[in-house]
């Protein structure tokens, strides 16, 4: 589900192809069709500029939130990303508000114990430096979801509901045609500030893009395989 033409899937993209799965598309800023829930295993949240409480502006963002509760109660696995991550918080009890610092650049994160025991996220350094692009988070969360993982500027920066369910603050799927058009088409946010890196920090690191593209692939593959074997 993509929000913006510029924020699209990435890496997450590469690998579902290579995989030879079938894949569609929703281009919910479109107000496109949203897919029966009998018509997908997998789904695959994005981010987007607009936040999950602006629904006078953003009305399909309602129908949205519904379709990924639907989805939840189907047993799928949900991947959300940024945006997509807030989304499944918001339809699943959780609040969503202001960050007290904008989070936009390269940071590091911190896993919780309970992450790097898991198979999921073992393979992870304990603190990568992952991109990030945010002025909200998910700041609470229901008592059913585990926090994986926080950083200075955020406390909460990943969860797992009901074990199948995953919401990321941070993209890990981005290519360098991803931040550049994240520079492009939402540069206003780049207002300075403590955890706010210029757009030439932002598009510096090939080599953290290239670890970050790895990471989430190693974390879709073991998530396929769990899921295959039943273990999710």
């Amino acid at each position: 589900m993509q929000h913006a033409p510029f924020e699209n899937p990435g890496s997450i993209l590469g690998w579902a192809k290579e995989k030879g799965f079938r894949i569609t598309n929703t281009q919910v800023y479109e107000n496109g069709l949203l897919p029966d829930q009998q018509d997908f295993d997998w789904l695959v949240v994005m981010g987007g500029p607009m936040n999950v409480y602006e629904e006078e502006t953003y009305p399909w963002l309602i129908k949205e939130k519904a379709f990924i509760r639907a989805a939840i109660d189907s047993g799928k696995v949900i991947i959300g990303l940024c945006l997509g991550g807030q989304l499944i918080a918001d339809v699943i009890g959780g609040k969503v508000t202001k960050n007290p610092h904008p989070e936009i650049g390269w940071f590091p994160i911190r896993w919780s114990e309970e992450a790097r025991s898991s198979p999921l996220f073992s393979f992870f350094p304990h603190q990568p430096i992952v991109f990030q692009w945010h002025g909200d988070t998910f700041s609470v969360l229901p008592e059913d979801t585990n926090c994986l993982a926080e950083s200075d500027a955020c406390k909460q920066q990943a969860f797992i509901y009901r074990k199948r369910v995953f919401g990321f603050q941070f993209h890990m799927e981005n290519t360098s045609s991803i931040i550049k058009g994240l520079v492009e088409n939402c540069g206003g946010e780049m207002v300075p500030g403590i955890y706010v890196q210029t757009p030439e920090e932002l598009l510096a690191h090939p080599e953290y893009i290239e670890l970050n593209n790895q990471w989430m692939t190693m974390f879709l593959t073991q998530l396929e395989k769990m899921a295959r074997k039943g273990d999710l």
